[in-house]
C-alpha cells in the first residue's frame, strides 16, 4: 500500500500529521511560538512532593538566556515577536508557557498573566505547559474560559508511561495522574498535548513502542517527543560522568520514531519529533543538537520505507474514549 493521496494533502507533503500543518489549516498564516519564562515553580522542586526537580532538567535549555525571569510576559512577548518577523516573516504567535510548571499558581494570578498574554498584538492562541497533578478543577474551568476565546493548547509533561522510571526520574506523579488529568480536560473539550522522553535507562524498545496504544486509547490531541539528552548541571549529568548509560544514537532514534509514528493514530498533531538543545549546555549525546537534520532523517526514513503515521493503527473500534479506565492505572510495570 502507497502513502494514501488524501493524507499527503492534507499533511502538505510529510508523512505525519504536524503541528505546522495544523497550524496552517487553522489561520493559513505563518505562526510561531514564542517560549516565556516567567517566575513558576515546580512541585517536586518546592518540597510538596519532592526537591531537586526532574533530574534530567535544566531550564536553560528551553528558553533563550535573552527571556529572563522577572521580565513580564509583554516584554518577553515583544522580544520573541522582533526576532521571529525578522528570521522567519511571522505574521501570528502563540504565547508558550513553557519553563517550569506554569498552572502552579493561584487561579486569579494565572488568568492574569495567560490574559496578558491574549492582549499581545498578533498572538492568537496560548499554550501552557504543565504537569498533570498540578491542574485543580478551577484551572481546568478557566482553561475551558479561556479556550472558548482562543485557539489552546494544554500541554502535559508525562515523559514515560512506565512509574519506575517517573520515580527515578523524581517526577513525583505516576502515570495515574496523567489518565485522570486527561480526562478531566477531555470533558471540557481542552486540546491535550502530551510530552514523552523516548531513552530512559532500563525501557526497551518494546516498552517506548507500547506507549502509542495508551495515547490512543486516552484520545490524545497531539505530542511531542523528545530523545533523552543529558545537560550539564543537572542530577542526570552527573549520574551520566558518573556511570555513563547508553544512549540512542542518531540513527537508532530515527528509527524507533518512526516505529512509533506507525502505531499512533494519524488524527494525533504532531507537535515535535525531537529535542533541542544548545552545544555549550550537552553533554551527550551531541546529535541532539541538530534538530533539524535529525527531523529531515526521520522524514526520509518515512520515505524509504513507505511508511506514515497510523499505518499500522489498531481501528477505531478497538480504542477505548478517554474517560475508560486504563490498563494499569498505577503505572505498567517494566
Amino acid at each position: 500500500m502507497d502513502f494514501p493521496k488524501t493524507l499527503a494533502a492534507q499533511w502538505r507533503g510529510k508523512r505525519f500529521n504536524s503541528f505546522n500543518s495544523a497550524l496552517r489549516e487553522v489561520f493559513d498564516a505563518r505562526v510561531y511560538k514564542i517560549g516565556l519564562r516567567l517566575d513558576f515553580t515546580c512541585p517536586n522542586r518546592d518540597g510538596k512532593v519532592a526537591v531537586g526537580g526532574c533530574i534530567y532538567c535544566n531550564n536553560a535549555s528551553h528558553t533563550p538566556q535573552e527571556y529572563r525571569p522577572r521580565q513580564s510576559v509583554t516584554a518577553q512577548l515583544e522580544q520573541g515577536a522582533f526576532a521571529l518577523q525578522k528570521r522567519h516573516k511571522a505574521e501570528k504567535f502563540i504565547a508558550y508557557f513553557q519553563s517550569y510548571t506554569n498552572t502552579y499558581d493561584a487561579t486569579a494570578k494565572l488568568e492574569k498573566l495567560y490574559r496578558e498574554a491574549l492582549d499581545f498584538p498578533g498572538v492568537v492562541g496560548i499554550s501552557i505547559a504543565t504537569r498533570p497533578d498540578c491542574l485543580p478543577e478551577a484551572t481546568l474551568d478557566l482553561l475551558y474560559d479561556l479556550s472558548q476565546q482562543t485557539y489552546l493548547w494544554l500541554e502535559l509533561g508525562l515523559e514515560s508511561m512506565y512509574d519506575r522510571t517517573l520515580a527515578w526520574v523524581n517526577r513525583g506523579h505516576g502515570l495515574a495522574e496523567h489518565v485522570d488529568t486527561v480526562a478531566r480536560a477531555k470533558e471540557r473539550d481542552l486540546r491535550v498535548c502530551t510530552h514523552l522522553i523516548l531513552g530512559f535507562p532500563g525501557e526497551t524498545c518494546a516498552d517506548i513502542l507500547s506507549t502509542p496504544a495508551l495515547l490512543n486509547r486516552l484520545a490524545i490531541d497531539g505530542i511531542k517527543l523528545h530523545n533523552l539528552h543529558v545537560i550539564k548541571h543537572t542530577p542526570l549529568a552527573k549520574l551520566y560522568e558518573q556511570d555513563p548509560f547508553p544512549l540512542f544514537t542518531r540513527a537508532e532514534y530515527v528509527s524507533l520514531v518512526a516505529d512509533f509514528l506507525e502505531l499512533l493514530n494519524p488524527n494525533i498533531i504532531v507537535h515535535r519529533l525531537t529535542g533541542e538543545t544548545y552545544r555549550a549546555i550537552t553533554v551527550a549525546p551531541q546529535w541532539s543538537i541538530d534538530k533539524i537534520g535529525v527531523h529531515n532523517d526521520i522524514h526520509k526514513i518515512l520515505i524509504d520505507r513507505n511508511t506514515w503515521q497510523g499505518r499500522l493503527y489498531a481501528t477505531p473500534g478497538n480504542t477505548a474514549s478517554a474517560g475508560t479506565k486504563f490498563l494499569y492505572p498505577e503505572g505498567a510495570g517494566l
